[in-house]
């Protein structure tokens, strides 16, 4: 609502908006100023950048750290820049600590060396926002990972949003999905292991949740491939809001009520376990649909569905 109230005066040209965040605009900002806007991505800086306002902070003696006789090592500056994942508040914060906390030596200098400077930092700055847009494409990356089959990817990507805060039952939710949608029919007992792990996590909790969560997701990443299932599904839903499917054939309803079998319901229906290997070919799809095929198994070697 706020946001609306600056649109009549935006459309006017009465204000002019200029804005600067750290959040993603196209999430945080409503779609009507956004198409009245020009918007402009900043991105992160790179290492050798750091390094350069590293150099300048040691140097400049008005508004940095000239005036303190230091002596600080380029392992120190590459580490500095490395754990700061491009924040320059993250970089001058830690560089003042070490300056301020480090006693001066017999040498009357300040000598900042690789533990130091990971003393000050504590832990290495994350680029993984939960509330972010880094959110959807960690989670896109994961995702992938396991689609693609690349184990390390997967782990890499699970520590990120670990790492990040991410609601580990989140994290469980897309493995099961994944388990299902991506791994399927070739590897049943991949669904059962992301939900086992998806209960566990749920039971157990942080930090030990961690180990089951790559558990499953490297049973999916490892697993052969098939989305069948979902495939299969999204075809028949389609049909069932687009095309004219035709009604449920007789002999497979229920005569929910006494006198309904004399209007033909569940007249003629074979009952499979009355036949060898508990199967009796008849008709299951509606009169429209008949011939149509939901599943396709996939043909490729040693695949479950290759035996169906």
């Amino acid at each position: 609502m706020q946001q609306d109230a600056l649109l009549p005066h935006v459309e006017k040209g009465t204000v002019i908006l200029i804005g600067a965040t750290t959040e993603n605009p196209y999430f945080s900002v409503n779609k009507a100023l956004i198409s009245r806007s020009t918007v402009f991505r900043f991105k992160e800086l790179e290492v050798e950048d750091i390094k350069k306002i590293i150099l300048n902070c040691i140097e400049n003696k008005e508004d940095g750290l000239g005036n303190y006789n230091l002596d600080i090592s380029d392992e120190a500056i590459n580490t500095l820049a490395l754990v700061s994942n491009g924040d320059v508040r993250t970089v001058l914060n830690a560089l003042e600590l070490a300056v301020l906390t480090t006693d001066v030596n017999s040498d009357g200098k300040i000598v900042i060396d690789k533990d130091i400077i990971l003393d000050c930092v504590q832990q290495k700055k994350s680029i993984y926002d939960k509330s972010d847009d880094s959110h959807y494409d960690v989670i896109s990356a994961f995702i992938k990972s396991m689609r693609g089959s690349d184990p390390d990817a997967t782990l890499h990507y699970l520590a990120r949003m670990l790492e990040g805060g991410e609601d580990p039952m989140f994290i469980a939710r897309r493995i099961v999905i994944q388990a299902s949608e991506d791994v399927g029919l070739a590897n049943n007992e991949a669904l059962q292991v992301a939900v086992a792990a998806m209960n566990a996590v749920h039971q157990i909790g942080m930090p030990e949740a961690r180990i089951p969560l790559a558990h499953a997701a490297l049973v999916v990443a490892l697993s052969k491939k098939s989305n069948t299932a979902y495939l299969g599904i999204n075809e028949a839903i389609d049909d069932v809001k687009k095309i004219d499917i035709g009604k449920v054939p007789m002999h497979i309803r229920n005569s929910v009520a006494k006198g309904m079998e004399k209007f033909g319901y569940g007249q003629g229906y074979k009952y499979p376990h009355d036949f060898e290997n508990a199967y009796v070919e008849q008709q299951y799809l509606p009169d429209k649909l008949l011939g149509k095929k939901y599943f396709k198994p996939k043909k490729w070697e040693n695949f479950y569905e290759k035996r169906i």
